[in-house]
This record gives C-alpha cells, sequence and structure tokens, in this order.
C-alpha cells in the first residue's frame, strides 16, 4: 500500500510549490516507507510515498504515460486483485503493457475507460489521474472504503491525500473544527458521520465514490451501492453460493511479490482466511504460511468472563494452527507496549480513537511487519452476515439510533454545561442516523421485519464497518504493513445484502449461514464457538497507567479536554477507575479504563493538532 497527495492550484504564483508538497508527502512516509517520487507540472503537484508489495522497478509512481495527445498521470494506492483479468482485456483492445503491475493496469483502464474503470475493479483503492493538457483531475475510492482519501476544495483548486494530515501540512490549511465538527466528536466519536473530515473544509470522498475537478469545479458522484434485490436461491444453494464466493476472495488475496501471512484470532472470520491461504499455499508448494495472534501479558490471570468476551481464543487458534501446520507467532503484550502507543494511534487516525483497541493492533502490526509486508485479516464478516447482538436481541433494536451507541446519556452527563446548552447531542446523533435509513436501498413490497433488517445491515455497512476498517487501514499503514479484507469483496457484501435475516441467523447463531457455508473448512469448535471481539486486556496495570494519564490531564488547568468535559465530572469517573459508567462509550469494549483512555486521546488530540473551534 502507499500514500498519495496532490494539490492543484491554478494560479501558479508560488516558487514553493515542490517544497510545500514535500512537506505534505512526508507525514505519509509510514504508509510508504520505501520510496518517494513526485511530478510537478503546470497547475498539478503530485506525490507518491510507496509501500513496494508487486513489481518493484514496473510500479513507480507517479505513473505517466502518454496516448492521443494527453498525458495521464497516476498516483494510486490500492491492490487490484482481478489485475490479470482487466489486463487480458485490455490488451485485446490493443493496449500494451510494461510492467506486470496492478498500477499500469489501474492507468490504462482508466485512459480506455475513463470514470468508468472503477465499474472494472475488484479490489482496494484510492488513487488519482491527472489529465495534464485537459487539467482534469479524477479521484475515486474502492466501493466499501478500504482506502483511505480526503479533500479540500480551494477556491482556485483542490488537496486531496490519504490522511487528513497530509492536507493540514500545507500553510494555508488551519486546523479549524466547527460546532458540527465538535458534535461529531460528542455524540458520534469514534465513529464519524461517512463523507465527513471533522475540521473545516476538509471532506473525505465517501465508499463507492469518484470525483472529478474541472475548470475550478469539483463535483462527486456514487458509482456503487447495495441494491435491493429478491432473494430466490434455496438455502443449500445460498450457502454454497456464500462458500464460493469467500474462498475466491481469499484466494485472490494471496497475490504477492513479498512474504505475506494472515491474522488468526481463533474466531470464525480469520481462521476461515487462514485455512483458504494455508491450504493454497500447499496446493502451491509454498511452505507453511505465516500466522499471527495477540494476547496479552497475565492475560490468563486478569481474563474475566462477560456477555461479550465469554472465553479465551489460545484453544481455537491452536486447533487452527495445528490442522494446517502454520508457522504460528502469539505476540503478548505488556501495559506499557499499549499505554505507550495512545498517543501515537490518535496521531495516525488524525482523530481520537479506540483507546487500546488501536494502541493494541498498532503494537501488533508493528510485531507483524517484522516477519511479512502484506496480511489478511477478518474484518466485515460480522457487518456483513451479522455478527453483532444488535442484529438480533430485541432490547438493541428497539434503541433510539445506532445501537453501537448506547451511551448517550453517559456522554451527555460529562460534557460541559455550555456546550449541553449550546448544542443536542441527541437531536444530532438521530439526524445522523435517519439520514442512513433514507439512504437504504429496500425491496418494494417486503415485510417491515426484512425492512428493518435491510436498515440495519445498511448502517453497520456505513457506520460500524468503516470504523472498524479506519481503525484496520491506520493502525496497519502506521506500522507500514498491508492488510488485505477478504470479506469486503464487493461481490460478498452485494450477494449477502439480499440474503433473508431467517438464512443468515441459521440455528439461531451469529453468522449462522457463514458457518454452514464454511462446513470442513474448520473443525466444528472453533466453527460453532460464540462469537469473541477483538481481544483487549484486563490487566490492572492498564488501568493504572491511564488514570495516571489523566490524573496528569486533570491537574494542568489549561488541558483542553475541559474546553468540552466537565473537569469534575471527569475527576469523578476517574476515580472511580472507570467503573462510574458501566455502559460502553462505542460498541462492545469502550467502557471503564478504555473510555478513560478515550478522553485522554480528544485532550492529546486537541493539543497536538493545536485544533480551534470556530
Amino acid at each position: 500500500m502507499c500514500g498519495i497527495v496532490g494539490w492543484i492550484q491554478q494560479n501558479q504564483d508560488r516558487t514553493d510549490r515542490e517544497e510545500i508538497l514535500d512537506q505534505m508527502a512526508v507525514t505519509l512516509r509510514h504508509r510508504g516507507p520505501d520510496d518517494y517520487q513526485k511530478w510537478v507540472d503546470g497547475p498539478a503537484a503530485l506525490g507518491h510515498q510507496r509501500l513496494i508489495v508487486v513489481d518493484p522497478s514496473g510500479g513507480k509512481q507517479p505513473m505517466v504515460r502518454r496516448a492521443n495527445n494527453e498525458h495521464y498521470i497516476l498516483c494510486y494506492n490500492g491492490e487490484l486483485y482481478n489485475t490479470d483479468e482487466v489486463r487480458t482485456t485490455l490488451r485485446a483492445k490493443g493496449w500494451n503493457f510494461s510492467s506486470h503491475s496492478d498500477t499500469e493496469v489501474v492507468l490504462v483502464s482508466y485512459m480506455e475507460w475513463g470514470t468508468e474503470c472503477v465499474d472494472h475493479f475488484n479490489g482496494i483503492f484510492a488513487f488519482s489521474v491527472w489529465e495534464k493538457k485537459k487539467e482534469r483531475l479524477f479521484l475515486a475510492r474502492d466501493r466499501l472504503g478500504v482506502k483511505p482519501l480526503f479533500y479540500s476544495p480551494q477556491a482556485d483548486g483542490v488537496m486531496y491525500a490519504s490522511e487528513i494530515k497530509a492536507i493540514l501540512a500545507h500553510p494555508e490549511m488551519e486546523p479549524n473544527v466547527t460546532e458540527e465538527g465538535v458534535q461529531e466528536i460528542l455524540a458520534l466519536g469514534p465513529s464519524r458521520t461517512p463523507g465527513h473530515g471533522i475540521f473545516d473544509n476538509v471532506f473525505e470522498l465517501r465508499p463507492g465514490h469518484r470525483a472529478i475537478w474541472e475548470k475550478g469545479k469539483l463535483t462527486t458522484e456514487r458509482y456503487w451501492n447495495v441494491e435491493g434485490k429478491p432473494h430466490t436461491a434455496s438455502f443449500d444453494e445460498t450457502v454454497a453460493k456464500v462458500r464460493e464466493l469467500f474462498i475466491d476472495a481469499s484466494q485472490r488475496q494471496l497475490v504477492s511479490d513479498v512474504k505475506l501471512g494472515t491474522f488468526l484470532s481463533g474466531g470464525v472470520d480469520s481462521s476461515a482466511i487462514t485455512s483458504v491461504a494455508a491450504a493454497q499455499y500447499k496446493k502451491e508448494g509454498k511452505g507453511a504460511l505465516e500466522t499471527f495472534s495477540i494476547d496479552y501479558k497475565d492475560q490468563e490471570k486478569y481474563f474475566k468472563k462477560n456477555a461479550f468476551q465469554p472465553d479465551r481464543d489460545e484453544t481455537y487458534i491452536n486447533m487452527v494452527r495445528d490442522q494446517h501446520k502454520t508457522d504460528h507467532t502469539v505476540m503478548e503484550a505488556d501495559t506499557n507496549d499499549l499505554v505507550d502507543r495512545l498517543k501515537k494511534a490518535v496521531e495516525l487516525r488524525d482523530l481520537p480513537g479506540m483507546a487500546d483497541v488501536d494502541s493494541s493492533l498498532l503494537w501488533f502490526c508493528e510485531k507483524i511487519k517484522g516477519h511479512v509486508t502484506v496480511a489478511l485479516s477478518g474484518e466485515c464478516a460480522d457487518e456483513i452476515f451479522g455478527g453483532y447482538p444488535w442484529f438480533y436481541r430485541k432490547e438493541d433494536q428497539e434503541r433510539k439510533g445506532f445501537p453501537w451507541i448506547r451511551s448517550l446519556q453517559e456522554r451527555v452527563s460529562l460534557i460541559k454545561d455550555e456546550w449541553n446548552e449550546k448544542v443536542d447531542i441527541e437531536a444530532y446523533m438521530l439526524k445522523r442516523y435517519q439520514e442512513t435509513i433514507d439512504e437504504t436501498p429496500l425491496l418494494e413490497g417486503e415485510t417491515e421485519a426484512a425492512r428493518n433488517h435491510r436498515h440495519m445491515s445498511y448502517l453497520n455497512m456505513n457506520w460500524f464497518m468503516q470504523t472498524l476498517l479506519e481503525r484496520k487501514d491506520r493502525m496497519s499503514m502506521g506500522a507500514s504493513l498491508e492488510v488485505r479484507v477478504p470479506f469486503s469483496d464487493h461481490r460478498i457484501v452485494e450477494y449477502a445484502y439480499n440474503i433473508p435475516w431467517e438464512m443468515k441467523h441459521f440455528g439461531d447463531q451469529e453468522k449462522g449461514l457463514l458457518r454452514q457455508a464454511l462446513k470442513g473448512v474448520l473443525p466444528d469448535q472453533v466453527l460453532f464457538r460464540k462469537k469473541n471481539p477483538y481481544p483487549k486486556t484486563f490487566h490492572p496495570d492498564y488501568t493504572k497507567a491511564v488514570c495516571f494519564w489523566m490524573d496528569e490531564i486533570l491537574n494542568d488547568p489549561k488541558a483542553p479536554l475541559f474546553k468540552l468535559f466537565d473537569r469534575d465530572r471527569v475527576r469523578e469517573l476517574n476515580e472511580s477507575e472507570g467503573k462510574s459508567i458501566d455502559t460502553p462509550w462505542f460498541g462492545q469494549l469502550m467502557t471503564g479504563p478504555q473510555l478513560i483512555a478515550h478522553l485522554c486521546q480528544i485532550n492529546h488530540w486537541l493539543d497536538t493538532y493545536k485544533v480551534k473551534f470556530i
């Protein structure tokens, strides 16, 4: 994967354009530490930080090709999984290729099909194409938003980049946050509205969208979405189709010219990907697949069962390891590993994040990077196949707004009174919720129950899944590790969107249909275990460490956190070690010390980014 940055400016009176481009691009070096190249000509200044995965010599960027008296310049971050098929189609149309990289295939696809090139891709991507003579810029992002892309319209041009920090590095940008941005943090954080960049005049190109800047005007449009269609296949036919799509997606994503491995948590999703990958490696004579899992120091001593985490993962990890004889490594994190990365995790997200759920993943990815450059992971299956409690639990379905934000009253209780008087975070949250409900593609004539399930599926795809994909991208790329997510294959998502809930929840079990599709791929003990979320630490030293950090913030009279939150109420929370609020702030894991750490992260974000409220 890579980091891309661009700055189009019609008024070219600045003499320091290359220097500014360089300072924007260097903020993305973690995304592509292997090479940096730039292209500056006329109104366009384009930069590319490269992580080499395929074709080291042939995939250099920005990539330039000429045809029809036009120069096309590509900056690309991503991976195509149908490169060979698209290249074959383009060759039949008369195009020649000088490399085996997917980069050249993306560029030639645009030259052949224009803005419709994205319809031909199976992959994860965010890229730009600059047409020199026409002075036209094209931007595109993959269907599910695995790879990020942000932009900022300017009076005489546009800036864009893989991460917000690169845009903020431009001297004309200010880290301003409007009242709406504050509501995003208070009402929705650590999630955010699709397309919202939090900072003033910073926007996200939404998944499945493309944009064109030409003659001073930027226009965006959606090129892909799920569609409501009748599902006529029988249960057995549906099981077979899901199995076929999953195996094909996983096998496609094993392409790499560098070492590759898989995350292995012992859950159904990562175990299934590992099983397919290991079998393919054996078939191709590549030797043992490298697999990786995370654990925490003294976890066996302090682990406490709860409704969300009923057991530990070790037994199930070992079953998959032994079945496929993988070269498995367990990474054991201690408290310092987690706490030391809480600040860096914010800086990688450019926003407050998910506490040690982020920092532990960052540490894990750093350790994995010492072994491989590419890894496959199991994200997206829960959102697509109904793995979370809110897909079926009555009290979650009847709650107003997003089912993973149960902490509305707790949020209100911690916010300063002046902000509660100024904004209505419940109304803001419900407004954003309703926008997504209204946007949901439905099927005419469906029952109310079927319609409600579509709403829940669409909410998860556009919100909860985006938050976790953002986490995975920023933490993995923060370690210069490329992570791929087979369950985000758009063919799986399109098909699953129309499968009735009764099939998905077969046997009254989370992802019951998916489990049936994976019969024979996994040991039954793994296949039918109760879902466990991403593991978090239960060590009391972690609680002590984040409470100590919060004590430092509480004792700082200038701490920016208390521009938003009430100091006395936060002090009370900290003195109870987070126990005074037992409702997760977000999702299933952000309680107690995780909430305190999240508030500390907000303070670090406000301070480090010099955020100004306007």
